[in-house]
């Protein structure tokens, strides 16, 4: 299983509000998505992607959980991907310092559940973020790339 997470930072210009986007695969089928307005306004892009990375653990583990009822484990650690340097900090440091104490909750999950080991971050660039497609809008070239690699086709083309 794999999974990508992704916020775009306050775009919603009346609610001042970030979107978490997130993805996730069993082997190469795409099983779980979201797309959806975060209930907080983020003061920082990373306090943004921190909500979307603790939204994503979330779905991971009801998913494993989901498995685990059908007697299927897992044989490797859940990869899940990130973009953001700051997140990864604050998710292997999670002390409540200055720039992090407003984060609540989602400082002490992350951080549990990779303890446990659920799942293990592993940093992805930009431009390879599949969870892009669900936080902003995209330039065509780039949707259609992230729209082959979730493995969604139209059903109006001929195969």
């Amino acid at each position: 299983m794999k999974a990508f997470s992704d916020s775009d930072w306050v775009a919603c210009p009346k609610t001042r509000r970030s979107t978490t986007g997130l993805c996730i695969f069993l082997g190469t089928s795409l099983i779980s998505w979201k797309s959806k307005k975060q209930t907080i306004v983020s003061r920082s892009s990373s306090e943004a992607k921190y909500h979307a990375l603790a939204t994503t653990t979330y779905e991971v583990q009801c998913l494993t959980h989901f498995l685990n009822d059908f007697h299927i484990k897992p044989n490797v650690t859940i990869v899940l991907y990130y973009d953001n340097q700051v997140v990864r900090h604050i998710a292997f440091n999670p002390t409540f310092h200055e720039r992090t104490k407003y984060i609540d909750i989602d400082c002490h999950v992350i951080p549990e559940k990779l303890n446990a080991k659920l799942f293990y971050l592993l940093s992805i660039q930009s431009c390879n973020q599949l969870a892009n497609i669900f936080t902003k809008p995209l330039h065509h070239a780039n949707f259609k790339i992230i729209i082959s690699k979730l493995g969604i086709m139209s059903i109006h083309y001929p195969a």
